[in-house]
């Protein structure tokens, strides 16, 4: 297995700088001084044409003066000079640098040029390289911070991937307020070299990062960014937040399946696929991902929690019910139990509300840990432990005091580290609101010790209800991958066939060919071009029966007048034989199609994606499809126990099961319909999209009364 390039390129012995200097005011100089002030022990080789000294290292006139080939080169130059000094680097050895420098694809055809040169100067000298366009690398472990902001470099247990710059360098100040720490960071840019797939799968290996966090902006190795995550989420968790699924984002197509295909439809279905939990902010994205990182996995979904007031208690028990959290009403054993340390006006059922009390032992403590020993939670959220000095409450003329908080009282000290020893204790996560912030002592003292505060209540409940995501994501089946069939000789003749007479789509009657040709279930039918076939099919297939007219010109059929349904003897087939040829105006074939019985309709779908590929479409059928977009995606191929999480993904996953006489739906039998979808996906490329609209569940079994196959040449 070929090492990850992060590995070295995080861990340098040795660093190279081009463009940093003495002057203050430059970009590189900041870079390079944060690299020094952030404790780096490894080699500083400052590359200047004209300083002999650079931030008090001797510094050298260019890269082939360097006494030694640098682990890492580091570069903050003019767009223009980047490829040369690849090239200078290359040839002494270095094999890694990070490209700061921006102008490169970003800007344009020109700046595409350039960035396609420095590629091929890279592979020339099989150089890894970060960026362009980015801002740097963290690693406080080995105590690197090549960004243009000082880091404290406090080793943490969050590892963050990003595509954006900004949340990486300008987010220290928001994290250290909320005393979150970065375990590695990386940012990415343009991903000429290394993608964020290359650091997800570095984040996985490495052993300081408990959770992964991504800010993803696009994913340019779809198929390879689903496996390497299903490798990781199931023993650590991911979190993502994709800011690409814009409606002006959305890709148009000739099928329904097309049309419906916005990419936020797409990565929330890849997402999904890969095991990785999305959220909607970058606050989320950092707070959730804390409390994953820090807090040990939730093992059933019951919550309690303690309360010094009963608004933030009903908050955070309806926030945390929406996000599918438990809140059970305590035995009366344990409600005794509290009951001793709380007034009597007080509740004790849960969430436990002492109605403002002063007895911080009790709050953050003693209460706590009544409930966390109890066999009736799974994981608790507190709020309102305070610590009661001036700090955090105005001054004689109405001011807050922004000065840091007191230090922490000896006495205090003991219950507030019994009730941060409580998660390790009992094996189950705590997470803290409070309105006050580290000006607040306790505050400060639950984030110095890896227990999240959130300065609003829902906040508190929102993240735990993700660690319950992860919950299911950890107790997932694990996949099978399925061997793919051989490619049908039928199928091939069909697509080509209809390739060579210059068609864009199949008609109806050859998609379903194809579909059987690879065990699909579809409606028994005959095709008829004249009135004599068209009795005769209706004769052997038997009444009731449908006719749809069918031609490869004509994709959507419904509100033509090209289709009658229940049609039930011979001289109504007549009829509707001739309406439909009146309809269409001129002379198409007729399918003549049994009538499949059944009140519940559904859909599937395939269309073709960049970086995706094929991606398939699961979802409520009938002509109601584009209104309701109640749909599920996942890239193609699927193991069976992909598609069956597919099916259940649908907002009316209840209306697969039994209800009101009506059988549940064959759930094995959709999975496998989707699978095999899937397979021809892969074995045609030829195929552009399908359209499986609608799949008709008779009795319990799903059977395909309508397809389109879309075409596009492609062998």
């Amino acid at each position: 297995m070929v090492e990850n390039p992060l590995h070295l390129l995080m861990n340098p012995k040795s660093i190279a700088t081009v463009g940093a200097g003495n002057n203050p005011d430059k970009m590189g100089t900041f870079h390079a001084a944060n690299l020094l002030k952030s404790g780096y022990q490894g080699k500083f080789y400052p590359v200047h044409p004209e300083e002999k000294i650079v931030l008090g290292h001797k510094a050298y006139a260019s890269v082939s003066d360097l006494p030694e080939a640098p682990d890492l080169a580091l570069l903050i130059v003019p767009a223009h000079q980047v490829a040369s000094l690849l090239e200078a680097f290359g040839k002494i050895g270095t094999r890694r640098a990070i490209v700061i420098t921006a102008g490169f694809r970003e800007i344009g055809a020109e700046g595409k040029k350039l960035e396609e040169e420095v590629v091929n100067v890279a592979k020339k000298y099989g150089i890894r390289f970060v960026g362009p366009n980015c801002i740097g690398t963290i690693n406080t472990r080995t105590l690197i911070n090549t960004t243009v902001a000082p880091h404290a470099n406090r080793l943490g247990r969050l590892g963050l991937a990003s595509h954006s710059g900004t949340y990486i360098a300008q987010t220290f100040f928001h994290l250290n307020r909320r005393g979150i720490r970065y375990s590695r960071a990386i940012s990415l840019g343009n991903e000429a070299s290394i993608t964020i797939v290359d650091a997800l799968e570095y984040l996985g290996e490495d052993e300081d990062t408990k959770a992964i966090i991504l800010y993803i902006e696009g994913i340019r190795e779809g198929r390879r960014f689903i496996e390497v995550a299903q490798r990781i989420t199931p023993h650590k968790p991911v979190l993502a937040l994709y800011a690409g699924g814009s409606v002006a984002g959305a890709k148009a197509g000739m099928s329904h399946t097309g049309a419906m295909a916005g990419p936020d439809f797409l990565y929330d279905g890849i997402f999904r696929q890969a095991g990785i939990i999305r959220v909607q902010t970058i606050e989320e994205l950092y707070g959730h991902g804390w409390a994953l990182a820090t807090q040990p996995p939730l093992r059933g979904s019951r919550l309690g929690i303690v309360t010094n007031s009963g608004g933030p208690g009903t908050s955070i028990s309806h926030t945390a019910n929406v996000g599918g959290l438990d809140i059970p009403t305590f035995t009366e054993t344990l409600q005794e139990q509290i009951r001793k340390r709380i007034h009597g006006h007080a509740a004790s059922a849960n969430p436990v509300d002492l109605t403002f009390t002063l007895d911080k032992q009790a709050l953050g403590a003693g209460l706590p840990e009544m409930v966390m020993k109890s066999d009736e939670v799974d994981c608790l959220i507190i709020h309102g432990v305070m610590d009661r000095n001036a700090n955090v409450y105005p001054d004689a003329d109405g001011n807050l005091d922004n000065s840091p908080p007191v230090e922490v009282s000896a006495e205090d000290r003991l219950f507030l580290s019994a009730s941060v020893s409580l998660p390790g204790k009992y094996k189950k996560p705590m997470l803290m609101s409070s309105f006050f912030d580290r000006r607040d002592s306790f505050m400060a003292f639950y984030e110095d010790h890896d227990i999240p505060v959130y300065d609003v209540p829902e906040k508190a409940a929102r993240a735990m209800a993700d660690l319950l995501k992860y919950k299911k994501v950890r107790e997932r089946k694990v996949a099978t991958a399925a061997p793919m069939p051989p490619p049908s000789a039928d199928a091939e003749k069909l697509v080509n066939a209809a390739l060579k007479r210059g068609q864009k789509s199949l008609d109806e009657y050859e998609a379903k060919q194809i579909l059987s040709a690879y065990g699909i279930p579809v409606t028994r039918e005959r095709l008829a071009t004249t009135e004599d076939e068209v009795v005769a099919a209706a004769r052997e297939i038997g009444f009731p029966l449908a006719l749809k007219g069918c031609s490869p010109d004509i994709l959507h059929k419904t509100g033509k007048g090209l289709i009658r349904l229940g049609v039930a003897g011979e001289d109504e087939t007549i009829n509707g034989f001739r309406a439909i040829r009146n309809a269409a105006d001129k002379a198409i074939p007729v399918l003549v199609q049994e009538m499949i019985p059944g009140s519940r309709e559904l859909m599937m779908g395939m269309t073709r994606f960049p970086a995706f590929g094929p991606v398939l479409l699961f979802g409520l059928g009938g002509i109601f499809t584009e209104v309701l977009k109640d749909v599920a995606f996942r890239a193609a191929p699927l193991s069976l126990e992909e598609a069956e999480e597919m099916v259940y993904d649908i907002r009316a996953g209840k209306m697969l099961e039994e209800f009101r006489g009506i059988p549940a739906v064959d759930i094995a039998a959709l999975a496998d319909i989707l699978q095999r979808l899937g397979f021809i996906s892969m074995l045609h490329p030829g195929i552009a999209e399908m359209d499986l609209n609608p799949l008709i569940v008779s009795g319990s079994k799903p059977i395909v009364a309508d397809a389109l196959i879309i075409i596009n040449g492609k062998q």
